[in-house]
């Protein structure tokens, strides 16, 4: 099994996403083949590890996929590497609300088995550390921290501080960061800015943590603490086996009827078993800078499902791709793009001409806004008979979400587990019958389902429901919904 690191901070803020980030990249410059995880539902800071390591960023998420798919995801993705580094989510012990310590950080450390490094911001304290470092490493007998790395300090007597304080705790310090402005990653309502829309200084940020993470760690240290972690019994993931209802696919500790949609790949319609003169589907999947938010294993389940998947840029393509049988717009910031989006009369008209023949089209969040009639007052796809527009109110959480109506993508009545976090409203014509029945933190329906059209705010992990990709590739071959 592969070496592997969790980076944990006591709260958001710290410098989670730095240090992984910098680890990554300084590990990955001195040859080694890195695997980057990031715990919960983030979209953009696995943009930033894909950066450091050339691989892609994948989510460890033991909400939305459950517990028991947390080691073979990571086992899929780390598969090959020599060693896995996973940045936490908020602070070590935060997970889902009210859920105890699901989809915490400490959780997942624990599923993998892996040490934790605790980032700590330090820039305003000294003696402090030591019990603020000793209460984390307690807390919990079952999550090992292994070593501290002081974020933010000021000075060589500031440092000399710290490291005596800790020197009781029996955590070593790993590493020391000084302020550096040159590291930061700009922000704004929903997070980092993500890597698509400042490529060139996105690139710059990650060799600059880079450096400044081997100037002030010990890497031959972390890697002996990485190389640490005992065995870990995890069959990897597998999209073929997810799509098929083998074991290897299986959504974690819920049941098939929670989490499953309870479809196949068979050969009924031949399109996932390779048949001679069998099409695959073509499933266009919305990219670029307006739509950022996906997860990787959702391209490898429609592809293993049996469609060619091919990406598009709704800010610069004019046309969808040729053959276009469904389309899949996940999420993004098209608030920031709103005009540019707009602007692109061919094909805001194409994908509505795609929904209006039944076609099916499944749009999370960004996506959502995109098929909405207009976003704050400009123009958009017009599929759907609802306007939306920002606000000043944050909705933030995991959703745990009942299918209303039937979809392209589950029946009436199928369970699956998701997370909202946006900052608009859209305000629905009448007539428009809800995607969802969401049971927490209040009842409430949501979404659209119309014709082959499921749109949502509720972001979804398909690993986490196997069958979907299915459903959705297996209506894409069959024709218009009715």
């Amino acid at each position: 099994m592969v070496a592997r690191l969790v980076i944990a901070a006591p709260s958001s803020g710290a410098g989670k996403t730095t240090v992984a980030t910098g680890l990554m990249a300084a590990f990955a410059g001195r040859g080694l083949a890195v695997s980057p995880h990031k715990v919960g539902p983030d979209y953009i800071d696995p943009g930033y590890h894909a950066l450091a390591t050339g691989r892609p960023g994948r989510n460890l998420d033991s909400y939305m996929c459950g517990t028991g798919l947390v080691a073979p995801l990571f086992a899929h993705g780390s598969r090959g590497c020599d060693l896995a580094v996973v940045e936490g989510v908020m602070g070590l012990y935060d997970g889902a609300a009210d859920q105890g310590e699901l989809a915490s950080t400490a959780q997942v450390s624990k599923l993998l088995k892996a040490p934790v490094v605790l980032v700590v911001d330090a820039s305003s304290q000294s003696r402090s550390v030591a019990a603020l470092v000793h209460g984390f490493a307690s807390w919990d007998p079952e999550v090992r921290i292994g070593g501290v790395i002081l974020n933010k300090v000021a000075t060589d007597r500031h440092e000399h501080l710290l490291r005596e304080a800790l020197g009781e705790s029996g955590v070593p310090v790993l590493g020391v960061l000084r302020r550096a402005p040159a590291v930061a990653t700009p922000s704004r309502h929903l997070g980092l800015v993500p890597v698509a829309e400042r490529q060139s200084a996105a690139v710059a940020a990650v060799a600059a943590q880079a450096e400044q993470v081997r100037a002030g760690c010990d890497l031959e240290a972390l890697l002996a603490l990485a190389r640490s972690a005992p065995e870990l019994s995890a069959e990897p993931w597998s999209a073929g086996a997810a799509e098929a209802g083998a074991p290897g696919g299986a959504a974690g500790s819920r049941s098939g009827s929670e989490a499953g949609i309870g479809i196949g790949v068979g050969s009924e319609t031949g399109i996932g078993s390779g048949v001679a003169g069998v099409r695959r589907p073509v499933v266009a999947v919305a990219g670029g800078a307006a739509f950022t938010f996906s997860y990787a294993e959702h391209t490898e389940l429609l592809t293993a499902a049996g469609a060619e998947v091919v990406t598009f840029d709704p800010l610069r393509d004019e046309e969808l791709p040729e053959g276009t049988s469904g389309l899949v717009i996940g999420g993004g910031f098209p608030e920031m793009y709103g005009e540019a989006l707009s602007a692109n009369e061919r094909l805001r008209k194409a994908v509505a001409e795609l929904a209006a023949s039944g076609a099916p089209v499944a749009a999370e969040c960004a996506g959502l806004l995109y098929l909405a009639r207009s976003l704050d007052g400009s123009p958009m796809c017009g599929v759907l008979d609802a306007d939306a527009r920002m606000s000043e109110r944050l909705t933030l959480g995991y959703r745990d979400a009942v299918a209303v109506n039937d979809s392209v993508l589950a029946p009436a009545g199928a369970r699956m587990r998701g997370h909202e976090f946006h900052r608009t409203v859209i305000e629905p014509g009448a007539g428009e019958l809800p995607a969802w029945g969401l049971r927490q933190p209040e009842r409430r329906v949501e979404g659209f389902v119309r014709r082959g059209v499921h749109a949502s705010y509720v972001h979804t992990h398909w690993a986490g429901a196997p069958g979907v990709a299915a459903r959705f590739v297996q209506h894409c071959a069959g024709g218009p919904v009715a």
